[in-house]
């Protein structure tokens, strides 16, 4: 009974590849409507003509999932923390630069601030766990408010913003259940962030997502969204295969360094020697012990008339070209300059990376437009209110300082044309002495020079007396008749005199 029953098994299968095999070509036989693709099946060239490329096919690789591996990663692979942190570095180390009617020093209060309580440091520690794990939060705590509860800004009294708490995805349980319903950029987010018990602060504690300032990894598709409880991915899961490609491939040439220089050393009957043992074994081992001593001492050799010592060196050609394509894939994928990611001089015949760094620097401005300028804003609103005791003006701006930096050459060529349009607008009367000191310092982040202008010679400015004749409007019939000796402004011109501190730019313009 079991030998029937494995035929009868082995006949059925039979019978199923035969009818797969027909299915095959009956489907093979059948025409599809393909767009730009190549196909032969008699050389079984192209997609879907049995080839190996064929079968190739892309898949789920969960590793954001797994947060051990993430920081085994970051902290042992030295190019997985650069891709980490580069990106939130660039983002956050050179600062903003404010545009209002504030005064400066004001503004310079809120600078202070923004150093003291560490907040762009803060902002780049929460760009750096969003890259690694997919999402991070930065928590706004505010001195004797229920983080549980809607942010109300006006109701922040001074002193009371103590900074900024980043928590990443795994140290947060968001409320996947209850979520926005407004309208606005934030519907269908969690409403609530609960902090777990291993967290380093607020623990247990339900945050209000109007508290937080939330940033994603790589956005994702809705159902991945959901798959990853409402997160994003890492920015290392992407390039996961090319970047143990290029370890595996940097690890393998180090191997290859200790067999550069292999030597061998033929012997006589070696198997016999080793076989008997006793003196003869032992002369062998002592022969080979004086071979040994000799190369490092004097570089001889000693060895028998038979015997045949030969030495093979390995050639590296080809590896560094290998380790470059590998770097130019890691580099593309994360959209990093190879200058910037591994510190690698540009080649080529006058090629400085300057343009590749200026595409970098660009798109680093456009996610700092995205990612962190609703963040700011909502810190610097929380900021004024805590530092000045008032919110920000209707007219507050302000953009994020450029990372290329200019030579010197090019910041005395800047510091030129800014002094020249002020004293031009100056002397046009579009603008007062007190406006055009203002203009002046508030250039000097980026020119270096007027840093030195006072708020005490701005205050003196804007006291300047009124010149004689200011307000006094012309006499109608005068300007009817064409009398127009008594008009105080064009006489004083013409008589060479300057309304007083007129000359106060060009002097320090000199």
């Amino acid at each position: 009974m079991t030998r029937k029953h494995e035929l009868r098994k082995a006949a059925r299968a039979v019978q199923q590849q035969t009818a797969t095999a027909l299915q095959t070509q009956h489907v093979a036989r059948k025409s599809f409507a393909t767009g730009d693709s190549f196909q032969n099946f008699a050389a079984r060239v192209g997609l879907g003509t049995a080839n190996q490329n064929a079968g190739s096919h892309y898949g789920f690789d969960f590793v954001s999932r797994n947060r051990i591996q993430m920081e085994a990663v970051y902290r042992s692979s030295w190019i997985a923390g650069q891709a980490v942190d580069v990106v939130a570095q660039d983002m956050t180390r050179a600062g903003i630069e404010m545009q209002s009617d504030l005064p400066p020093g004001d503004i310079e209060k809120i600078e202070k601030a923004l150093n003291r309580l560490r907040i762009w440091d803060a902002l780049c520690d929460n760009v750096k766990w969003s890259r690694l794990y997919g999402g991070s939060v930065a928590v706004l705590m505010i001195d004797g408010q229920n983080v549980s509860t809607p942010l109300r800004l006006d109701t922040i009294g001074k002193g009371q913003f103590k900074g900024l708490l980043v928590l990443d995805r795994w140290l947060v349980q968001p409320s996947l259940e209850n979520l926005i319903t407004e309208f606005g950029p934030d519907m269908g987010k969690p409403k609530f962030y609960t902090v777990v018990a291993d967290a380093q602060a607020l623990v247990n504690m339900k945050i209000h997502h109007s508290r937080v300032i939330r940033l994603d990894g790589v956005e994702l598709p809705y159902w991945q969204r959901i798959a990853e409880n409402g997160w994003g991915q890492s920015v290392l899961e992407r390039l996961w295969d090319r970047l143990l490609a290029f370890d595996s491939t940097t690890e393998g040439a180090a191997q290859l360094v200790y067999k550069a220089h292999l030597r061998t050393y033929k012997v006589e009957k070696l198997r016999d020697l080793i076989a008997t043992g006793g003196r003869a074994f032992e002369a062998l081992v002592k022969q080979i012990e004086l071979v040994r001593q000799f190369q490092s001492n004097e570089g001889l050799t000693l060895m028998d008339a038979s015997d045949a010592f030969e030495t093979h060196q390995y050639s590296f050609t080809g590896l560094s070209d290998v380790l470059l394509q590998f770097g130019q894939q890691l580099s593309g994928a994360l959209q990093i300059p190879l200058v910037r990611l591994f510190g690698q001089s540009p080649a080529g015949l006058n090629s400085s990376g300057d343009s590749d760094l200026r595409t970098y620097y660009d798109n680093i401005a456009a996610q700092q437009d995205s990612a962190l300028r609703p963040g700011v804003e909502l810190v610097l609103e929380a900021l004024s209110r805590s530092v000045l005791g008032q919110p920000l003006p209707d007219d507050f701006a302000f953009e994020f300082r450029p990372l290329w930096q200019m030579t010197d050459e090019q910041k005395a060529t800047v510091a030129k044309s800014v002094t020249d349009a002020v004293a031009e607008a100056y002397d046009a009367q579009i603008i007062d002495r007190a406006s055009a000191l203002k203009e002046l310092r508030q250039s000097s982040h980026v020119t270096g020079i007027w840093s030195n202008i006072t708020d005490q010679d701005i205050t003196d400015a804007e006291n300047d007396p009124v010149p004689a004749g200011e307000n006094d409007l012309p006499d109608v019939t005068e300007l009817l008749n064409g009398n127009q000796n008594d008009r105080p402004r064009e006489a004083a011109a013409e008589s060479g005199q300057d309304q007083p501190g007129r000359t106060a730019v060009r002097q320090q313009a000199a």
